[in-house]
């Protein structure tokens, strides 16, 4: 995936932790999307055992949601404002950051 949108997609989670709301971890992440809260998915392609995630792009892409890999878990969790890794994030609320989102929604269409 594009650096530019990896690059977007962090900002996003920065700005709905700020502002907005977001899901921390997998089981969140799994339960939002399955919900239908989320809005944008990022997820570490790092996870460790990688069966962990392997649902979450599959899920996303059955319900019509952008589905972001990046490649570090550290990354994530410091975006999503954690002193630990995490292997996924959804954003629930976007906040200050809906221009952004539909920036992401627009490259990934």
């Amino acid at each position: 995936m594009a650096d530019e949108i990896v690059d977007l997609a962090m900002q996003a989670v920065e700005i709905a932790k700020a502002t907005g709301k977001i899901k921390k971890g997998t089981n969140e992440v799994t339960k939002a999307l399955e919900r239908g809260t989320a809005k944008l998915i990022v997820y570490a392609k790092d996870a460790s055992p990688a069966e962990i995630v392997m649902h979450i792009p599959l899920l996303a892409k059955e319900k019509g949601i952008p589905c972001i890999q990046i490649a570090s878990k550290e990354e994530l969790g410091a975006a999503a404002g954690i002193d630990v890794p995490t292997a996924s994030v959804a954003i629930v609320s976007e906040g200050e950051g809906k221009a952004l989102l539909k920036e992401i929604y627009e490259k990934v269409k």
